[in-house]
């Protein structure tokens, strides 16, 4: 938001995802970074589902405070609110199961500063498998093509810790 402010490109509204306690720490958050409140600043609104959750039953809330109301079912404004809603979960879910994927696929070795994937493929390959590499000693490693002594020493006590 500290980019948004130095550009001068404030949003009219911002969408919180939640009723009045996510509503509340959203205004917390804005004040700790002192964001001015002044005429320029964004209205903060909470988009909290209705009890059942069913799309069409939102409570909206200006206030952590006080009541919220709701928009007709059928309102076009409510319309583009679920839009937005839903759009901000598409994009957290995808966001989420990318991360989630690439934790899967990248080995602990990879981790290890100077290890990538064709290091990762030759260490492997020559100590054996995982098992193997890790009973090796610094030396061993170190035997390696491409494996430094220093970047030994780094991968075997990754390894052991």
């Amino acid at each position: 938001y500290g980019k948004a402010i130095e550009e001068s490109k404030i949003p009219d509204v911002i969408l919180i995802d939640g009723g009045k306690g996510q509503l509340g720490q959203a205004k917390t958050v804005f004040a700790e970074l002192d964001v001015p409140w002044d005429k320029s600043h964004p209205l903060l609104l909470g988009v909290a589902k209705g009890s059942d959750r069913k799309a069409g039953l939102e409570t909206l809330f200006f206030e952590p405070e006080g009541e919220g109301f709701s928009l007709p079912p059928d309102s076009p404004a409510l319309h583009v609110i679920q839009h937005i809603r839903d759009e901000s979960h598409d994009h957290a879910i995808t966001g989420h199961r990318k991360k989630r994927a690439k934790v899967k696929s990248t080995s602990t070795l990879e981790t290890i500063e100077g290890v990538g994937p064709k290091r990762r493929q030759m260490l492997l390959k020559y100590m054996g498998g995982l098992q193997g590499l890790q009973k090796a000693s610094v030396e061993e490693i170190a035997q390696v093509p491409g494996i430094s002594h220093g970047l030994a020493e780094k991968i075997f006590y990754s390894l052991k810790h």
